[in-house]
């Protein structure tokens, strides 16, 4: 009887199935169908959570305003000065101030927040 058990597996494996999941995969259909799932997969895990990024940046740079604390992209960190509509005034220094062009600022700290705590230790 244990004999039989291989034999009926193999015999099992090497008949085709005629419906099912064998018969949705062998049409045309059914060969695009994981494409498309890939496809989909991709947009939702990837481009979805970019585009939300995106527009969250966008906010924020749109609502920077005199006096918030800015860091470039370049990692400069300045106040803003000046808000103009696609530049923006920000003093890096005391008495020096250079021009941004908005889309380069990489975050806006605001006023209210508390700036981190230096960790160096002597």
């Amino acid at each position: 009887m244990i004999a039989r058990i291989p034999l009926l597996l193999a015999v099992a494996a090497a008949t085709p199935a005629a419906d099912g999941l064998a018969g949705l995969f062998s049409s045309p259909f059914g060969q695009m169908l994981p494409l498309v799932a890939i496809m989909v997969l991709f947009y939702v895990m990837i481009l979805m959570p970019q585009q939300r990024r995106q527009k969250q940046h966008q906010a924020k740079v749109g609502g920077v305003k005199r006096g918030d604390t800015v860091v470039m992209s370049s990692g400069v960190k300045g106040k803003v000065v000046r808000v103009e509509e696609t530049e923006v005034g920000v003093e890096i220094a005391q008495n020096v101030t250079v021009k941004v062009v908005k889309s380069m600022i990489a975050d806006v700290i605001s006023r209210g927040e508390p700036a981190a705590a230096n960790d160096s230790k002597s």
